[in-house]
Protein backbone atom coordinates (compact mmCIF):
# COMPACT_ATOMS: atom_id res chain seq x y z
CA UNK A 1 0.00 0.00 0.00
CA UNK A 2 1.38 3.50 -1.35
CA UNK A 3 1.83 6.76 1.46
CA UNK A 4 -1.20 8.26 -0.04
CA UNK A 5 -3.59 5.08 0.20
CA UNK A 6 -2.37 4.38 3.43
CA UNK A 7 -2.97 8.44 4.27
CA UNK A 8 -6.35 7.91 3.48
CA UNK A 9 -7.60 5.18 5.43
CA UNK A 10 -6.26 6.38 8.48
CA UNK A 11 -8.58 9.16 7.78
CA UNK A 12 -11.38 7.01 7.20
CA UNK A 13 -10.66 5.27 10.27
CA UNK A 14 -10.51 8.01 12.04
CA UNK A 15 -13.86 9.44 11.08
CA UNK A 16 -15.47 6.16 11.75
CA UNK A 17 -13.80 6.48 15.29
CA UNK A 18 -15.26 9.93 15.90
CA UNK A 19 -18.61 8.61 14.85
CA UNK A 20 -18.49 5.75 17.00
CA UNK A 21 -17.31 7.72 19.91
CA UNK A 22 -20.32 10.58 18.66
CA UNK A 23 -22.97 7.37 19.00
CA UNK A 24 -21.87 5.87 22.08
CA UNK A 25 -22.93 8.59 24.32
CA UNK A 26 -25.88 7.54 26.24
CA UNK A 27 -29.09 9.91 25.20
CA UNK A 28 -30.52 12.13 28.06
CA UNK A 29 -33.73 10.35 28.57
CA UNK A 30 -36.90 13.02 29.21
CA UNK A 31 -39.75 12.53 30.27
CA UNK A 32 -42.21 14.59 28.43
CA UNK A 33 -45.82 15.20 28.08
CA UNK A 34 -46.89 14.37 24.42
CA UNK A 35 -49.74 17.27 24.74
CA UNK A 36 -49.32 19.26 27.82
CA UNK A 37 -48.87 22.61 26.51
CA UNK A 38 -47.46 25.40 27.40
CA UNK A 39 -44.92 22.78 28.70
CA UNK A 40 -44.24 20.56 26.01
CA UNK A 41 -45.73 18.09 23.05
CA UNK A 42 -44.48 16.34 20.52
CA UNK A 43 -43.31 19.14 18.31
CA UNK A 44 -41.41 20.68 20.61
CA UNK A 45 -43.16 23.58 20.81
CA UNK A 46 -43.26 23.95 24.72
CA UNK A 47 -40.59 25.57 27.05
CA UNK A 48 -40.41 23.03 28.86
CA UNK A 49 -39.06 21.22 25.29
CA UNK A 50 -36.69 24.20 25.12
CA UNK A 51 -35.24 23.58 28.60
CA UNK A 52 -34.78 19.52 28.15
CA UNK A 53 -32.49 20.42 24.91
CA UNK A 54 -30.42 23.19 27.14
CA UNK A 55 -29.90 20.46 30.16
CA UNK A 56 -28.70 17.82 26.91
CA UNK A 57 -26.20 20.47 25.40
CA UNK A 58 -24.71 21.18 29.02
CA UNK A 59 -24.53 17.61 29.92
CA UNK A 60 -23.15 16.96 26.33
CA UNK A 61 -25.92 13.78 26.00
CA UNK A 62 -28.37 14.15 23.39
CA UNK A 63 -32.34 14.40 24.11
CA UNK A 64 -34.72 11.41 23.66
CA UNK A 65 -37.99 12.09 24.40
CA UNK A 66 -40.37 9.49 26.32
CA UNK A 67 -43.43 10.96 25.86
CA UNK A 68 -46.20 10.03 28.43
CA UNK A 69 -49.74 10.78 28.17
CA UNK A 70 -51.29 10.87 32.31
CA UNK A 71 -50.06 12.89 34.26
CA UNK A 72 -51.09 11.30 37.27
CA UNK A 73 -48.66 8.38 36.83
CA UNK A 74 -45.97 8.93 34.88
CA UNK A 75 -43.37 8.88 37.73
CA UNK A 76 -44.46 5.41 39.18
CA UNK A 77 -44.85 4.15 35.41
CA UNK A 78 -41.41 5.76 33.75
CA UNK A 79 -39.04 7.31 35.87
CA UNK A 80 -39.20 4.72 39.05
CA UNK A 81 -39.18 1.98 36.36
CA UNK A 82 -35.99 3.96 34.43
CA UNK A 83 -37.41 4.11 31.36
CA UNK A 84 -36.19 7.54 31.37
CA UNK A 85 -33.71 9.50 33.74
CA UNK A 86 -34.91 13.29 34.24
CA UNK A 87 -38.52 15.05 34.30
CA UNK A 88 -38.24 18.43 33.88
CA UNK A 89 -40.21 20.91 35.75
CA UNK A 90 -41.08 19.40 39.57
CA UNK A 91 -41.84 21.22 42.57
CA UNK A 92 -38.47 21.62 44.51
CA UNK A 93 -38.42 18.89 47.14
CA UNK A 94 -40.82 16.47 45.91
CA UNK A 95 -40.76 13.49 47.71
CA UNK A 96 -41.49 11.12 44.56
CA UNK A 97 -37.53 11.77 43.36
CA UNK A 98 -34.69 13.85 44.03
CA UNK A 99 -35.20 17.93 43.06
CA UNK A 100 -31.94 19.90 41.71
CA UNK A 101 -31.33 23.45 42.75
CA UNK A 102 -34.58 25.10 42.03
CA UNK A 103 -34.14 27.56 38.02
CA UNK A 104 -37.38 29.29 39.29
CA UNK A 105 -40.15 30.48 41.23
CA UNK A 106 -43.69 31.42 40.34
CA UNK A 107 -47.00 31.68 41.41
CA UNK A 108 -51.02 31.47 41.01
CA UNK A 109 -52.76 34.51 39.04
CA UNK A 110 -55.56 35.83 38.24
CA UNK A 111 -56.41 36.58 34.80
CA UNK A 112 -58.88 39.42 33.72
CA UNK A 113 -59.35 41.71 31.10
CA UNK A 114 -57.72 45.15 30.67
CA UNK A 115 -61.35 47.04 29.66
CA UNK A 116 -63.62 45.64 32.63
CA UNK A 117 -62.06 47.93 35.24
CA UNK A 118 -61.98 44.79 37.47
CA UNK A 119 -59.73 45.47 40.55
CA UNK A 120 -58.11 42.14 41.86
CA UNK A 121 -55.28 41.91 44.13
CA UNK A 122 -56.03 38.76 46.30
CA UNK A 123 -58.91 36.91 47.44
CA UNK A 124 -60.27 39.53 49.68
CA UNK A 125 -61.11 41.95 46.87
CA UNK A 126 -64.74 42.43 46.30
CA UNK A 127 -65.29 41.74 43.10
CA UNK A 128 -64.66 38.24 43.29
CA UNK A 129 -67.92 38.23 45.31
CA UNK A 130 -69.96 39.44 42.20
CA UNK A 131 -68.32 38.65 38.93
CA UNK A 132 -70.31 35.77 37.70
CA UNK A 133 -68.09 33.52 36.60
CA UNK A 134 -64.50 32.37 37.61
CA UNK A 135 -62.69 29.50 35.70
CA UNK A 136 -60.64 26.99 37.29
CA UNK A 137 -59.22 23.81 37.89
CA UNK A 138 -59.87 21.31 40.27
CA UNK A 139 -57.84 19.99 43.09
CA UNK A 140 -55.32 23.02 43.12
CA UNK A 141 -55.59 26.15 45.60
CA UNK A 142 -57.38 27.90 43.46
CA UNK A 143 -60.49 25.19 44.03
CA UNK A 144 -59.46 25.76 47.67
CA UNK A 145 -59.92 29.39 48.04
CA UNK A 146 -62.48 29.68 45.76
CA UNK A 147 -64.62 27.40 48.41
CA UNK A 148 -62.86 29.87 50.97
CA UNK A 149 -65.20 32.78 49.74
CA UNK A 150 -67.61 30.68 48.88
CA UNK A 151 -68.15 30.15 45.15
CA UNK A 152 -67.87 26.92 44.37
CA UNK A 153 -71.21 25.88 44.48
CA UNK A 154 -72.25 28.09 42.04
CA UNK A 155 -69.47 27.43 40.18
CA UNK A 156 -69.38 23.74 40.09
CA UNK A 157 -71.59 22.99 36.93
CA UNK A 158 -69.58 26.47 35.07
CA UNK A 159 -65.80 24.42 36.25
CA UNK A 160 -67.36 20.93 34.74
CA UNK A 161 -68.40 22.53 31.66
CA UNK A 162 -65.27 23.28 30.62
CA UNK A 163 -64.51 19.61 29.71
CA UNK A 164 -67.49 18.93 28.19
CA UNK A 165 -68.75 16.97 31.72
CA UNK A 166 -66.39 14.93 31.47
CA UNK A 167 -66.00 11.98 34.59
CA UNK A 168 -62.82 12.02 36.36
CA UNK A 169 -63.31 8.78 38.12
CA UNK A 170 -60.86 7.03 37.14
CA UNK A 171 -59.26 8.84 33.90
CA UNK A 172 -56.90 11.61 33.60
CA UNK A 173 -59.24 14.67 32.66
CA UNK A 174 -57.15 17.86 31.09
CA UNK A 175 -58.22 21.15 31.93
CA UNK A 176 -56.72 23.15 29.19
CA UNK A 177 -55.10 26.56 30.37
CA UNK A 178 -55.45 28.08 26.95
CA UNK A 179 -59.60 27.53 26.88
CA UNK A 180 -59.61 28.95 30.60
CA UNK A 181 -57.56 31.86 29.22
CA UNK A 182 -59.82 32.36 26.49
CA UNK A 183 -62.90 32.11 28.52
CA UNK A 184 -61.52 35.67 29.60
CA UNK A 185 -60.34 36.40 26.29
CA UNK A 186 -64.13 35.97 24.56
CA UNK A 187 -66.38 36.96 27.97
CA UNK A 188 -67.50 33.59 29.00
CA UNK A 189 -65.90 34.61 32.50
CA UNK A 190 -64.87 37.24 33.98
CA UNK A 191 -61.77 35.83 35.94
CA UNK A 192 -59.27 32.93 35.43
CA UNK A 193 -57.03 31.52 38.34
CA UNK A 194 -53.83 29.69 37.13
CA UNK A 195 -50.70 29.00 37.82
CA UNK A 196 -48.72 31.39 36.40
CA UNK A 197 -46.48 29.42 33.83
CA UNK A 198 -49.47 27.35 32.63
CA UNK A 199 -50.71 30.50 31.58
CA UNK A 200 -48.26 32.91 30.61
CA UNK A 201 -48.25 32.63 26.87
CA UNK A 202 -51.88 32.73 26.11
CA UNK A 203 -52.40 35.60 28.26
CA UNK A 204 -49.78 37.62 26.48
CA UNK A 205 -51.47 36.35 23.39
CA UNK A 206 -54.84 37.35 24.48
CA UNK A 207 -53.64 40.85 25.79
CA UNK A 208 -55.09 40.46 28.61
CA UNK A 209 -53.87 41.07 32.69
CA UNK A 210 -52.53 39.10 35.19
CA UNK A 211 -51.82 39.31 38.61
CA UNK A 212 -49.79 37.46 40.63
CA UNK A 213 -51.68 36.74 43.59
CA UNK A 214 -49.95 37.22 47.57
CA UNK A 215 -48.93 33.65 48.73
CA UNK A 216 -50.28 34.95 52.37
CA UNK A 217 -53.62 32.77 52.18
CA UNK A 218 -55.19 30.88 54.51
CA UNK A 219 -58.65 28.38 54.64
CA UNK A 220 -61.71 28.97 56.33
CA UNK A 221 -59.66 26.84 59.32
CA UNK A 222 -56.81 28.85 59.27
CA UNK A 223 -54.60 26.35 57.60
CA UNK A 224 -52.38 27.93 54.88
CA UNK A 225 -53.12 27.70 51.22
CA UNK A 226 -49.61 28.39 49.54
CA UNK A 227 -49.74 29.92 46.11
CA UNK A 228 -45.86 30.56 45.18
CA UNK A 229 -43.76 27.44 44.61
CA UNK A 230 -39.57 26.87 43.12
CA UNK A 231 -39.15 24.65 40.59
CA UNK A 232 -36.52 21.89 39.85
CA UNK A 233 -35.46 19.83 37.21
CA UNK A 234 -36.05 15.73 38.99
CA UNK A 235 -34.22 12.24 38.80
CA UNK A 236 -34.65 9.15 40.07
CA UNK A 237 -33.87 8.66 43.79
CA UNK A 238 -30.62 7.02 43.78
CA UNK A 239 -28.79 9.08 41.04
CA UNK A 240 -26.66 11.28 43.33
CA UNK A 241 -24.32 12.09 40.77
CA UNK A 242 -26.56 12.78 37.68
CA UNK A 243 -28.46 15.34 39.98
CA UNK A 244 -25.32 16.59 40.91
CA UNK A 245 -24.06 17.14 36.71
CA UNK A 246 -27.35 18.90 36.24
CA UNK A 247 -26.73 21.54 39.33
CA UNK A 248 -23.53 22.35 37.53
CA UNK A 249 -25.41 22.67 33.97
CA UNK A 250 -28.20 24.84 35.56
CA UNK A 251 -25.88 27.25 37.56
CA UNK A 252 -23.88 27.17 34.61
CA UNK A 253 -26.43 27.87 31.52
CA UNK A 254 -28.57 30.43 34.07
CA UNK A 255 -28.77 33.35 31.54
CA UNK A 256 -30.00 31.12 28.89
CA UNK A 257 -32.69 29.06 30.99
CA UNK A 258 -33.95 32.59 32.08
CA UNK A 259 -34.22 33.60 28.90
CA UNK A 260 -36.52 30.69 27.80
CA UNK A 261 -38.42 31.73 31.12
CA UNK A 262 -38.65 35.30 30.18
CA UNK A 263 -39.59 34.96 26.51
CA UNK A 264 -42.44 32.87 27.89
CA UNK A 265 -43.57 35.71 29.61
CA UNK A 266 -43.45 33.75 32.95
CA UNK A 267 -44.03 35.93 36.23
CA UNK A 268 -40.93 35.34 37.48
CA UNK A 269 -40.59 35.76 41.84
CA UNK A 270 -37.31 36.13 43.93
CA UNK A 271 -35.93 32.64 44.34
CA UNK A 272 -34.85 33.84 48.25
CA UNK A 273 -38.79 34.27 49.18
CA UNK A 274 -39.62 32.66 52.11
CA UNK A 275 -42.14 30.19 51.12
CA UNK A 276 -45.68 30.25 53.02
CA UNK A 277 -44.97 26.11 54.34
CA UNK A 278 -43.33 23.35 52.52
CA UNK A 279 -45.88 21.96 50.45
CA UNK A 280 -46.27 20.47 46.58
CA UNK A 281 -48.91 21.07 43.96
CA UNK A 282 -49.40 19.67 40.58
CA UNK A 283 -48.58 22.58 38.43
CA UNK A 284 -49.96 20.48 35.71
CA UNK A 285 -53.41 20.95 36.99
CA UNK A 286 -52.73 24.80 37.79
Amino acid sequence: MNRIAAAGLAASLAVVGCVQAATSVEPLKVCSAENEMPYSDKAGEGFENKLAELLGKGLGRPVENVWWTDARYFVRDYLDRGLCDVVIGVDTGDPRMLTSTPYYRSGYVFVYRKDTGLSIQDWNSAALKTVKRIAFMPDTPAETMIRTIGRYNDMFNYMHSLVGFKSRRNQYVRYDPAKLVAEVADGNAEVAVLWGPAAARYVRGAGLAMTVIPDDNRRSDGEKVPHHYSTSVGVRKGEEALLKQIDQVLARFGKEVNAVLEAEGIPLLPMDEKPARTASHDRRKG
